[in-house]
């Protein structure tokens, strides 16, 4: 029988003084609390009342054993207390995790401006590292993961933050010297700058939208930065997130490519544990962040 159920009974019976009156505190029965204090001296292996017709009294072994389970069974209320306070509040630690490419962009912006704005919450915020299965971050101590594609996995729960707007781009040396793009199947002549996970580029919006996997890699990386370096050096055609590209394509270090077809955004998604209940932590995280995203729009290109 649970030991915690046995001492709260017992705890019960020495303060009133009596079973039937525990019974009636408890809401329970007398030869239920009565059942109650006998296992509990069963497994502690000493009498810990004395019983007579008209009244319960405590042994000195009982005494001692009433003030440890008082002890005991506060401190776990304070405890439980405790814990669900914190989960009501907008502090503690807050892990996340995300792919490298996100935190060095965006991501690691907008969770910086949250954490300056909420001092109480210590965030944990690491790169790389992320399984294939969905789920694996939570086994792994994260609160929050971030993923840029669709998801669908009952285990967690699913939050669009953002889209990321993209754009396809090659510096006025390289198109000088190679020429530009008339149409999206021209992308196989030319030398491509890849990222390692993003093999296959989508041109254009809906179903006029096309498919090309680039097989003339003159550069990868798993860094769009370095991706975007290379296409400032006149190395290709790149695939790029456009807000870290903004300056260079603002300057003209970088020239926007078929701007009539466009490139798709990419969804910025967060996940975090299943369950109604989310930690005030975490929901205040992410509704800071589709805040964020909102209110730092990144200027229209214009070809």
């Amino acid at each position: 029988m649970d030991r915690l159920l046995l001492m709260h009974s017992f705890v019960t019976v020495a303060q009133v003084g009596s079973f039937s009156g525990a019974a009636k505190k408890l809401g329970s029965s007398g030869s239920l609390v009565s059942r109650h204090v006998a296992e509990l001296e069963r497994q502690v292996g000493v009498r810990l009342v004395n019983r007579t017709a008209r009244s319960v009294s405590l042994t000195e072994p009982g005494q001692r054993y009433a003030d440890f389970a008082a002890r005991i069974l506060d401190e776990i209320e304070a405890e439980d207390a405790s814990i669900s306070q914190l989960h009501d509040r907008a502090e503690g630690t807050l892990s996340i995790i995300c792919p490298k490419w996100i935190g060095s962009l965006d991501l690691g912006e907008a969770i910086a401006a949250f954490s300056a704005e909420h001092p109480k919450i210590q965030v944990r915020f690491e790169l790389g590292g992320m399984s294939d299965r969905t789920y694996d971050f939570l086994d792994s101590g994260f609160d929050v993961a971030f993923h840029t594609r669709d998801l669908r996995d009952s285990s967690v729960r699913l939050k669009k933050i953002a889209s990321l707007p993209f754009v396809l781009c090659a510096s006025e040396e390289y198109i000088e010297r190679h020429g530009g793009l008339d149409h999206p199947n021209d992308i196989a002549a030319h030398d491509c700058l890849v990222h390692v996970n993003d093999p296959v580029w989508r041109i254009g919006h809906g179903h006029a939208s096309t498919l090309h996997k680039i097989r003339n890699i003159a550069f990868s990386s798993n860094s769009y930065i370095a991706l975007q370096k290379a296409a400032v050096h006149g190395r290709g055609l790149a695939l790029l997130p456009q807000r870290p590209a903004y300056d260079d394509l603002v300057s003209g270090a970088l020239k926007v490519l078929l701007p009539d077809l466009a490139v798709p955004d990419r969804p910025l998604y967060a996940i975090y544990g299943p369950g109604q209940d989310t930690p005030r932590k975490v929901s205040v995280f992410l509704d800071f962040l589709s805040r964020w995203f909102a209110q730092n729009p990144i200027p229209a290109m214009r070809p």
